[in-house]
């Protein structure tokens, strides 16, 4: 969609060959990769042979000891508590980086300790412990830090969606988890009593209690703990509710038959969704943009607003309709009266958030274009494979100008809980890596990780071994978000294999390869390598849990053109070392750059400064 080409020409600074360690901390200059896209594996070889591309020290060994932040996200100059579980040599460093710029380096005589941040506003840091061991480096830990001023700009999305009585460690043992994941925002699902009124109150005051539509008990001071927990850790709390859903008998209530929506133009048939046993109700859908309708359901959120301490309304809708009408006859197009709905919601309440879910990116247009602070896309059949999900966040991009982040509620391994009590890690990961290295967020965690949209569904359970590495993929999204989240342009870029240990594809992905996608971020060529040498299918969703888990690429010598000086090569993975950047020695002969991949397993993220 807004993916090109850029062709710049540069002087050349160097004919002879020249053997280059790249340095951190050097300036930043303007370069280039050429681009041509690749239509399958490249079996392409560079001239130069193995030997004289300059290899690359091992990772440091990283011991992977539990650390947490106290919250989710911090104000600029606002101080950080962190905490390491596990033994450690003391006395030990901790370094902070921005990308892969030094920031501070101090050194730690405990376990626990405080760093205020620095000024600048929506940046991402990662905080490495370390200390050395036999004269060599190790790393014991390591943690993202998010350094925004509005959560919005790089929204993190989680859910609740269980607010039964609860004990007293339950709830902030549930917010705790998910703060080590960085969300700094959470859906409450299914929160309310009737969607056309949903907090019941009697007196004046809510209820202690009260059932959703599928006849689960609600607590109100669940709901209250929650809320307050959130915002102990500053991530924001989103009442969840349909812009246009009534119960039976919604009219006892006050809601007028004038406001529905009809099937056909008599207004004889009203539009509903049918739920069965043991749901309370049918869905009865009403015109978004009547104004009767819209005073009414303001009114039912402002006694939300004044009994409990949400921050903003997560909107739903149920998707295309087909051909639906008015009251009055008239033709209803249901995507546009998104907009008017939105438009009244922010003149109602102006100091809260809104969010508006695009099912199938049905209304994304007339989304994109109201007040919401992000978007935010359900993702369904036709949209199955990898390339669609990179699809739906770049046509996002263009219908914002690339001003409003978003988040995809992609369901992976839907039906496996059929057959299976755990998720398969590799279609996990997979669907992560795609979905973080184009710049979106995956709404997937809360008390459990979703596989289906009805959000308390928890059949599949999250193995240890995947609940690791999703801390990893979430620190890395956090602390390179400046990268994947912040502006750029999508490009193509050419590697060619030196040896036979890889072969590559330009994206779209491509079963056999190492598939590249390519982003320039100011100065800087992102080049993005997922691992899909081994892949058993293309479909994110992966329904049987057939993905497999990719081999580890090691030492693989690529090389690429670029017209122009390089002041430094470095690479990250979510896979390795917790994150932590390294810097890659690249050999430099004219405008041919070779360097050594020291090892990919599904995610690699290569800069050229």
């Amino acid at each position: 969609m807004n993916s090109g080409s850029f062709h710049l020409t540069l002087p050349d600074y160097s004919l002879t060959m020249q053997v280059t360690k790249a340095i951190t901390n050097r300036p930043v200059f303007l370069f280039l990769v050429a681009l041509i896209a690749l239509s399958g594996c490249s079996k392409d070889k560079a001239d130069t042979g193995n030997d004289s591309i300059p290899g690359n020290l091992p990772a440091p060994v990283f011991y992977n000891l539990a650390v947490e932040s106290d919250k989710a996200c911090y104000r600029p100059g606002e101080e950080v508590n962190f905490s390491l579980t596990g033994p450690i040599s003391l006395p030990a460093r901790v370094r902070y980086k921005n990308l892969n710029t030094l920031v501070e380096d101090i050194e730690l005589n405990g376990t626990a300790w405080k760093w205020k941040t620095p000024d600048t506003d929506f940046k991402g840091y990662l905080a490495e412990v370390y200390g050395m061991d036999n004269n060599k480096e190790v790393i014991y830990a390591s943690i993202a830090i998010d350094v925004s001023s509005d959560w919005t700009k790089f929204p993190r999305y989680g859910f609740l969606s269980n607010f039964g009585v609860a004990d007293d460690q339950k709830i902030p043992q549930v917010i705790a988890d998910l703060n080590r994941y960085h969300i700094n925002g959470l859906q409450f699902y299914d929160w309310h009593n009737k969607h056309h009124k949903p907090l019941p109150v009697s007196g004046g005051m809510p209820e202690t209690t009260w059932k959703d539509i599928g006849n689960r008990i609600v607590s109100l001071s669940t709901v209250k703990h929650y809320i307050q927990a959130a915002h102990d850790r500053n991530m924001k709390a989103m009442f969840y509710n349909l812009l246009y859903g009534a119960w039976d008998n919604a009219q006892a209530d006050g809601v007028e038959r004038e406001w529905y929506i009809f099937t056909d133009n008599t207004h004889t048939n009203l539009d509903f969704h049918a739920l069965s046993n043991p749901f309370l109700s049918n869905l009865y859908l009403l015109d978004p943009s009547n104004t009767g309708w819209q005073h009414y359901l303001n009114a039912q959120h402002e006694i939300v607003y004044n009994h409990l301490d949400f921050d903003g309304y997560h909107i739903d809708q149920l998707g295309d309709r087909g051909n639906r009408y008015t009251y009055n006859g008239n033709f209803l197009n249901l995507a546009q009266s998104f907009g008017s709905f939105l438009e009244s919601n922010n003149t109602a309440f102006p100091g809260k958030y809104a969010v508006m879910n695009a099912v199938n990116q049905y209304g994304q247009q007339t989304l994109a274009q109201s007040p919401v602070n992000f978007l935010y896309t359900e993702v369904w059949q036709p949209f199955d494979t990898y390339k669609d999900l990179t699809s739906i966040i770049k046509q996002n991009n263009m219908l914002t100008g690339a001003t409003k982040n978003q988040v995809l509620a992609a369901y992976v391994n839907y039906e496996l809980s059929d057959t299976r009590e755990f998720f398969n890690d590799a279609s996990v990961l997979f669907a992560d890596a795609v979905i973080f290295a184009f710049g979106g967020a995956h709404l997937e965690l809360g008390e459990h990780m979703l596989s289906r949209e009805y959000f308390p569904n928890n059949k599949l359970r999250v193995s240890e071994t995947l609940k690791t590495a999703l801390i990893a993929y979430y620190d890395f999204m956090v602390a390179y978000q400046n990268l994947l989240r912040d502006g750029g342009i999508f490009n193509n870029i050419t590697l060619h294999p030196v040896d036979d240990k890889v072969k590559f594809a330009a994206w779209p992905e491509t079963s056999g390869c190492v598939s590249v996608a390519g982003k320039q971020v100011g100065e800087r060529q992102v080049i993005h390598l997922i691992n899909f040498s081994a892949a058993t299918t293309t479909s994110w969703r992966d329904n049987s849990g057939i993905q497999a888990m990719p081999p580890i690429i090691s030492g693989a010598k690529i090389s690429f053109t670029h017209h122009g000086q390089i002041n430094e090569i470095w690479m990250a993975s979510p896979d390795i070392a917790g994150g932590s950047p390294r810097n890659l020695e690249f050999l430099k002969q004219g405008d041919k750059i070779s360097i050594e991949i020291p090892s990919l397993k599904y995610w690699n993220m290569i800069v050229v400064e």
